[in-house]
């Protein structure tokens, strides 16, 4: 304060006004108050110069006071201050108001120089409180370390920053520097054009999120958070802005790590392919970890097995390369073995299980050889981090990132992540290769148990094919077969076993076996499939506890005579065959399916329906007609007229079959898919000869003589004798325990097939006849002079047949 203002305040009645911020005191109010009130006191302490400030902070006039003692100012004179002869050099007091009321001041005095007189200084007790707390806020924020605090003029240039070269760029901001002096020219326009949006409106920004990157240092991104606000002289005209930096930086860092952490979690694992998960876990670590990753694993995992426990180079392939636009040196192949490496320190620690991150000095020291070097490092690459893929007790592989270009070198704390990402990449890898080893061992279980993929036989042609679950990947119980049965019948068969993996497979054989059993006894298709059902409730009961209702099973099981060209079929809940005739119509069999072999004390139902020569039957599981996208009928509908277009009769089956899972069957479909076709032949009817037997022991010697002409009309005189006593023995047992009416029938083909029909239901059984029984030796002797022979039971009784083989057959 100008002293000879003071000086000169009483005298001339001077009342300076100020505008600047209101005051209040403990009335709750002050007139327009800035600044500091003065005034000065002779030695007697009555008041001998007023200022203006001084009658804004009581409200008293200079005439109304001077001359007066400053003790009739005071509302309650301190104790200290009564009966002291010198005023102190600072103080609180309580003033009188014109108005009536106090004031709480904080005063300082100090003597005029020259002179007794004393000069007074007061202020608003709460301004002064205000203003240290401002300091002291102020100073705080100052001495912060990540909060830059930067002042800018009207023109956005810096007045006044706490910035030390290690919170920007590198070098002291001086005042009078702009932002385009420290960032670069693009981030630097873009804070100035939000500051200039504050200094022009006035509205603050607070915590505004930017990244910028240093001049000096162009390819690394800082996050700044940025808070502003407009700063106004005493009339409230801008005169600049105020801004605060705090570098989160180490917390953008931090959440991108999170982030990344979480993406391999979503990420990783939900495939059990082991080169898509390792394609999966490289893709998350570039670009977010790495300009470039790889994933290298141990041959042996490709394929299921566990690896070797030491692994060396030469002893894994690439499995994964990301980013797959990326460039990659010629030595970095996906599906290629990695060249093997010289013995180092590094690589030890790598195999020792240690996460290591290394410039490329370091890898070309570790390498040795420039051209391995060129060889093996991509492009522009400056550093490395490997990290094992150990899981269970084994080292699958390896995961390597590489930083490229003007990028930073690997962190510590970027090290500990990769570590961690690459123990639950190894997880997931380690359970893609114990599921492939698994469902490779039940799809080769699988295809041991399958017949062979083409018979040929004189009843059909027959054609089968399999497709697992998966691609390759899971196998589940669905099966084919055809069975040759005497009297040139074959049977057809197709079934789905409930669940998937080796138990399945197991199941499947079990079922497969009994039926190849059953049909030996030339059951018909109801009668198998009820005891198969019966067969299942075992298997079912046999099972631990709660897997009972998870054993289960369908199955169409068919018999096609050629002799006859009929097809006798029963379906235990399995979709119907499709019959394709040989004018290339198609249509599905309508036939009425019981319930799966699961389900007993529900009786089956045979369809017999006439066949054609030359016409296709597809017996197939439910993986072939259901998927996502349409029902079961739809499926139905759409493998029907592919039939019709793919059974041509100069196409293999085999062919046909293949086309048709290739075209109707998912990429990775989830379920097995398995079909059989069967392309019918018929027995030419100059091949058979039939007659009716009467019920005469005379019939015998009848017999014998058609079985003469009949041969010899054939060209069979070499079979004359053995067919006339088989005939003869079959003829007689029919007569002796049969019953009316009874039929023989010789059928023709690389067998001659001898048949006696009787409308019992009796059970012919061999027997070892003693020297004394006058019979008992027929069934021996048929035994010993045909190749084979059996009995079968039908709806109106039962067939014994004999088969001898034919040397020369046309």
């Amino acid at each position: 304060m100008d002293i000879k203002n003071v000086k000169n305040a009483c005298s001339a009645g001077a009342s300076q006004k100020s505008t600047g911020v209101s005051g209040t005191g403990t009335s709750g109010g002050l007139h327009a108050f800035d600044g500091l009130a003065a005034a000065v006191l002779d030695k007697r302490g009555a008041v001998v110069r007023w200022t203006g400030t001084a009658e804004d902070l009581t409200g008293f006039r200079a005439e109304q006071v001077c001359g007066r003692p400053v003790q009739e100012l005071v509302a309650d004179l301190p104790d200290d201050l009564h009966g002291a002869t010198e005023m102190p050099a600072s103080g609180q007091a309580r003033l009188w108001h014109q108005r009536g009321d106090t004031i709480d001041v904080t005063f300082w005095t100090t003597k005029v120089g020259g002179s007794a007189e004393v000069l007074v200084l007061a202020a608003p007790t709460h301004h002064v409180a205000d203003h240290e707390q401002g300091t002291a806020l102020l100073r705080a924020l100052s001495a912060q370390n990540r909060i830059t605090i930067a002042v800018y003029d009207a023109d956005l240039t810096t007045v006044q920053t706490n910035a030390t070269p290690d919170t920007l760029d590198g070098r002291p901001v001086q005042p009078g520097t702009r932002l385009s002096d420290v960032l670069c020219a693009k981030d630097a326009e873009n804070l100035e054009a939000v500051l200039r949006q504050v200094l022009e409106t006035g509205a603050p920004v607070v915590r505004s999120s930017h990244l910028v990157s240093w001049r000096h240092d162009p390819a690394r991104q800082h996050a700044l958070s940025l808070s502003a606000f407009r700063l106004e002289d005493a009339r409230g005209r801008p005169t600049g802005v105020a801004a605060l930096y705090v570098d989160n930086t180490d917390q953008m860092r931090a959440r991108r790590h999170l982030d990344l952490a979480r993406e391999v979690a979503e990420r990783v694992g939900g495939s059990l392919d082991i080169v898509r998960t390792a394609q999966d876990l490289a893709d998350v670590l570039a670009p977010a970890l790495g300009d470039l990753a790889s994933v290298d694993l141990a041959h042996s995992v490709f394929d299921g097995e566990e690896p070797s426990k030491q692994l060396g180079g030469g002893d894994m392939g690439n499995a994964a390369l990301a980013p797959a636009t990326a460039v990659w040196p010629a030595g970095i192949k996906r599906g290629e073995s990695i060249p093997p490496l010289p013995d180092h320190p590094l690589l030890r620690r790598v195999r020792h299980g240690e996460t290591v991150a290394f410039g490329i000095d370091d890898f070309i020291a570790m390498v040795g050889y420039p051209q391995l070097v060129e060889y093996l490092v991509p492009k522009d690459a400056h550093s490395v981090m490997v990290a094992p893929l150990h899981s269970r007790g084994l080292t699958l592989g390896a995961i390597s990132a590489w930083r490229c270009g003007r990028s930073d070198p690997f962190t510590e704390d970027e090290a500990d992540l990769m570590k961690q990402i690459a123990s639950r990449g190894a997880l997931a890898i380690d359970n893609a290769r114990r599921y492939t080893r698994e469902h490779r061992a039940a799809v080769a279980l699988q295809q041991s148990l399958l017949p062979p993929a083409t018979t040929d036989t004189p009843g059909a042609e027959t054609a089968g094919v399999y497709l697992p679950a998966g691609g390759g990947a899971g196998s589940s119980g669905d099966w084919y077969d055809a069975i040759a049965l005497p009297s040139l019948r074959v049977a057809l068969v197709a079934g789905d076993v409930v669940g998937h993996g080796i138990p399945a497979s197991a199941t499947m054989g079990r079922l497969r076996a009994a039926i190849q059993t059953l049909a030996d006894l030339e059951l018909e298709p109801d009668e198998l499939l009820t005891r198969i059902a019966d067969l299942v409730q075992r298997l079912a009961a046999e099972a631990p506890p709660g897997d009972h209702d998870v054993v289960g099973a369908t199955c169409l099981y068919g018999v096609y005579d050629p002799v006859t060209r009929r097809c006798a079929m029963a379906s235990a809940g399995h979709p119907p065959p499709v019959l394709v005739r040989p004018d290339g119509t198609a249509e599905a069999v309508g036939i009425s399916p019981g319930p799966p072999l699961a389900l007993s004390g529900m009786p089956y139902e045979t369809t017999v329906i006439d066949v054609e020569p030359g016409s296709v039957l597809a017996l197939y599981t439910n993986g072939l007609v259901e998927r996502g996208d349409r029902d079961i009928g739809q499926g139905l509908r759409r493998l029907t007229e592919a039939l019709a277009a793919s059974c041509r009769p100069d196409r293999a089956l085999e062919e046909t079959g293949q086309a048709l899972l290739a075209d109707l069957a998912d990429q990775a479909p989830r379920d097995d898919a398995a079909l059989l076709l069967a392309r019918t032949r018929a027995v030419p009817v100059a091949d058979t000869a039939h007659w009716e037997i009467p019920g005469d022991p005379a019939a015998v010697s009848k017999a014998r003589g058609w079985i003469t002409r009949q041969l010899t009309m054939w060209g069979l005189d070499d079979l004359l004798f053995t067919t006339e006593l088989i005939v003869s023995e079959l003829v007689t047992n029919a007569i002796r325990y049969g019953r009316p009416p009874m039929d023989l029938r010789l059928i023709r083909h690389h067998v001659l097939v001898c048949e006696v029909t009787d409308s019992s239901s009796t059970q012919p059984r061999l027997r070892r006849a003693r020297t004394t029984d006058e019979g008992g030796r027929g069934l021996f002797l048929v035994a010993q002079l045909g190749g084979r022979w059996g009995c079968r039971h039908g709806q109106n009784g039962k067939t014994i047949w004999s088969e001898q083989a034919i040397q020369e057959y046309p």
